[in-house]
């Protein structure tokens, strides 16, 4: 599981001003931040950065939903005795549900693919600008599955977005193409699994946890024979020395234990925090995450690289504060 997990729960509800002490905000936001870097940093460095080099996204993406799944179930059993659990509900598994969902759960698996994929494939500087058009995809997909249009405001802002991936992606020294794509096709699929969230969440009465559960667990069973047809497992068998390390799974479960704290985190934000707060938070954190890249992996970035990243994120950061207004008004 990853960051692209955050777009798992429904949109904030508008609030006028949080009412709670500043203390717990910031630590709610600290939360946020601290699973989010987390995700993207640890699978980047699962992926193609550390001593356990493990160039297998089908896989690490198989491996962190068990995890998930593994927690949700625990904690659905906590959740009966505990408080601080109770948001979570018992696990369960009905079939005809579980059909409903479906279709859900594969534009999911293909979305968590891709962006694994992506991650593991193009520099974390340029991991912000490959995804940036989900919000380019979302418009397009509220409009023509939808019928809902676009305010003139938030369409320029995509547009400043579209203008940063051409402008990043021409810059890009370490440029991939494979990389490029999969981004892409994260982006459209993350654009697809918010309306069809918003399609799901009446079979469950509204609730996400529920919806988690059902997705996991659907998820895991897609997964499974395509990491068998992918020629994954073999591979990994034949190729990876390291299987029987324990340090090597404990950063698989610690990344696969950050990818489901995004859902308590978000949670969490959006409970404590304004929806303005909220989107002014994601933005910046994106702008944060690029900057540790840089430092921690030294990527190589050249003038036309940089101005794309910073097209990408300040397009991001006006159309998210256009919608905010527009929320605002409605």
């Amino acid at each position: 599981m990853s960051e692209r997990s955050e777009k798992f729960l429904p949109s904030p509800a508008v609030h006028r001003a949080p009412s709670h002490p500043v203390s717990v905000i910031i630590a709610a936001i600290a939360f946020y931040w601290a699973a989010s870097l987390s995700v993207v940093f640890l699978n980047k460095t699962i992926m193609s950065g550390s001593e356990f080099k493990f160039p297998y996204p089908c896989f690490v993406t198989l491996f962190q939903l068990i995890v998930a799944l593994v927690l949700l179930v625990v904690c659905g059993q906590l959740g009966k005795r505990k408080r601080m659990f109770s948001m979570v509900p018992p696990f369960e598994f009905d079939l005809d549900l579980a059909r409903k969902i479906a279709p859900l759960s594969v534009i999911y698996v293909l979305m968590l693919t891709l962006n694994n994929l992506c991650l593991q494939l193009v520099e974390v500087t340029f991991y912000q600008v490959a995804r940036s058009l989900s919000i380019f995809f979302n418009i397009l997909f509220t409009y023509t599955m939808l019928h809902q249009k676009t305010s003139p405001g938030a369409a320029l802002a995509c547009a400043v977005v579209v203008l940063g991936f051409f402008v990043g992606a021409y810059g890009e020294t370490n440029f991939s193409w494979a990389g490029l794509l999969a981004g892409v096709g994260s982006s459209v699929f993350v654009a697809l699994y918010g309306i069809y969230v918003k399609k799901t969440l009446g079979a469950v009465d509204n609730n996400q946890w529920r919806l988690l559960h059902y997705n996991t667990a659907i998820s895991i069973v897609l997964l499974v024979p395509i990491v068998l047809l992918s020629g994954e497992m073999g591979e990994i068998m034949r190729e990876v020395y390291f299987l029987g390390d324990v340090q090597f799974w404990a950063l698989m479960t610690v990344t696969g234990l950050a990818g489901f704290l995004i859902n308590t985190a978000m949670f969490l934000q959006i409970k404590y925090t304004t929806a303005l707060t909220n989107t002014i938070s994601g933005t910046a954190k994106s702008c944060v995450q690029t900057l540790m890249a840089m430092v921690f992996y030294q990527n190589p970035i050249t003038a036309m690289n940089g101005f794309g990243i910073f097209l990408s994120l300040f397009g991001s950061g006006i159309y998210s504060w256009v919608r905010y207004a527009e929320m605002q008004r409605r």
